[in-house]
């Protein structure tokens, strides 16, 4: 298999550390669970990003770009990692952000892109993004210049394959720990990368989990149709035999709410009991759901008392002062 051959740049903090939540897990009265910790990468508030962009920003090297263009929303991750990262590499970075308001102010992710010095480029749809995304990118090439262009979330096999490696790290920690658990939770989406590097790893490390999907937009079968080609193709372009079926692609679609980004009261309820039990903070689009199905799993007896999971922890911090008005009118309803 060719991971440990892949070029790579140096970005993250690894191996992030595995926590045990203890707290967490007797506050639930259910299993016992770790937190891996992968909002502590590093880059500009880390994030599950940085693992992708350490073989992405390498591969674009390799490739004589000067420039790197990406996408995502005004409050995307993924961006502001790209920006931070593409100037690690001395790399200019082009943003394709989708808003539908051409004014936005600038806060969160959003600021951090222009304090990392990314050009932004507002559209108003994703269905925009691609399409100005391969525009600026002839008019780079007409310039003379060489543009490397990373799709949304870098969620392509190479992308994917960063997640292959940190199962593999994973593992070393569940060793050295002596714990095998039954489920990793993550968060999946419609990008999928992350979602399906963890699973197609999980399979090629012969892990005894499986890997446990909580959507954050879509349905169950929209996830899955994006994550399980991705899987298989990540598995390919490393030159693994493993495969794996639709039904191999855990996904728990009934925490999205009314749709991507829209505060749920269990996300705001997982916030607070993360903040007041262990003082990690999680965001209301991403991590707060994805605690939310694990919470949401113990209260209906899914997984039980005995059991031992893990949740990887994602990032995305910035996304809270995207939300602050909102976050403190429900904690006041709440009475917190």
């Amino acid at each position: 298999m060719r991971l440990a051959t892949l070029p790579r740049i140096h970005l993250a903090h690894l191996p992030t550390p595995l926590e045990d939540a203890q707290i967490l897990s007797a506050t639930l009265r259910g299993p016992r669970i770790f937190i891996k910790r992968d909002d502590c990468t590093g880059l500009a508030f880390g994030g599950n990003k940085t693992r992708k962009l350490e073989y992405l920003i390498a591969d674009a090297q390799q490739k004589g770009a000067s420039t790197v263009i990406t996408c995502g929303s005004t409050g995307s991750n993924h961006c502001r990692q790209t920006a931070a990262a593409a100037r690690v590499a001395g790399m200019k970075c082009v943003l394709v952000l989708n808003s539908p308001e051409a004014d936005r102010e600038p806060q969160g992710n959003l600021l951090l892109d222009r304090m990392l010095g990314a050009q932004v480029q507002l559209v108003g749809h994703e269905d925009e993004r691609d399409p100005t995304m391969e525009r600026l990118a002839d008019e780079f090439r007409e310039r003379g210049e060489e543009p490397y262009v990373i799709p949304g979330g870098g969620s392509n096999p190479l992308g994917a394959s960063a997640y292959v490696a940190a199962i593999f790290e994973l593992m070393e920690q569940l060793d050295e720990l002596g714990i095998e658990p039954s489920r990793l939770y993550t968060t999946s989406s419609t990008s999928g990368g992350t979602h399906a590097g963890l699973a197609i790893g999980a399979a090629i490390a012969g892990a005894t989990f499986h890997v446990q999907g909580i959507a954050i937009e879509g349905t169950e079968d929209e996830v899955r149709d994006v994550v399980h080609p991705l899987a298989n193709a990540t598995a390919e372009f490393l030159g693994s035999d493993a495969r794996l079926a639709p039904h191999d692609i855990h996904v728990d679609a009934g925490y999205v709410g009314s749709g991507y980004g829209k505060l749920t009261n269990e996300c705001l309820d997982a916030m607070n009991t993360l903040a007041r039990t262990h003082a990690i903070l999680l965001d209301p689009v991403y991590t707060a759901k994805t605690m939310a199905g694990l919470i949401g799993h113990v209260r209906r007896g899914e997984i039980g008392a005995d059991d031992t999971v893990v949740f990887l922890h994602s990032g995305g911090t910035p996304a809270l002062f995207n939300n602050g008005a909102l976050l403190l009118e429900a904690l006041e309803a709440r009475g917190i």
